[in-house]
C-alpha cells in the first residue's frame, strides 16, 4: 500500500512537469512591436506587419484564435502606412472577435474615419 501511494505521488508530481501549451501563439510579435516603439523605422515597420500577419493567419494556440488585441494593432499599423480600408476591417474584425473592446476601438475607427 505504502508503494502504491508513493508511486501515486511520484506521478502526480511527474504530470504536473509537463509543459502546458499557450492559449496563443505569438511567434515574435512582442520583439518586433519593442523594435518598432523603441526606433520608428519603415524597416521595423515591415518587420512588425509580418510578425502580426503571421500571428493572425498561422494561429496554432489551444483557443485557435487571434490574440486580443492584435487585429487592433495591426489594424492601426495598416492604416498609419496608406491602407486605410484593410486597416479598418481589421479594427472591425477586433471588435467582432473581441466586444469588450467596442467603446476604446470604435473611438479609433472614427478618428482615422475622420
Amino acid at each position: 500500500m505504502k508503494k502504491l501511494f508513493v508511486a501515486a505521488i511520484c506521478l502526480a508530481t511527474f504530470a504536473s512537469c509537463a509543459t502546458q501549451s499557450s492559449l496563443y501563439s505569438w511567434y515574435d510579435s512582442e520583439d518586433a512591436t519593442y523594435k518598432y516603439t523603441k526606433r520608428t523605422t519603415d524597416e521595423t515597420l515591415t518587420e512588425a506587419m509580418a510578425q502580426y500577419e503571421k500571428v493572425i493567419k498561422k494561429q496554432k494556440g489551444l483557443r485557435g484564435v487571434v490574440p486580443p488585441g492584435v487585429n487592433a494593432e495591426y489594424g492601426y499599423l495598416l492604416c498609419k502606412a496608406g491602407k486605410k480600408e484593410e486597416g479598418l476591417a481589421l479594427l472591425r474584425a477586433e471588435i467582432a472577435a473581441y466586444p469588450e473592446s467596442e467603446k476604446f476601438i470604435s473611438r479609433i475607427i472614427k478618428q482615422l474615419e475622420k
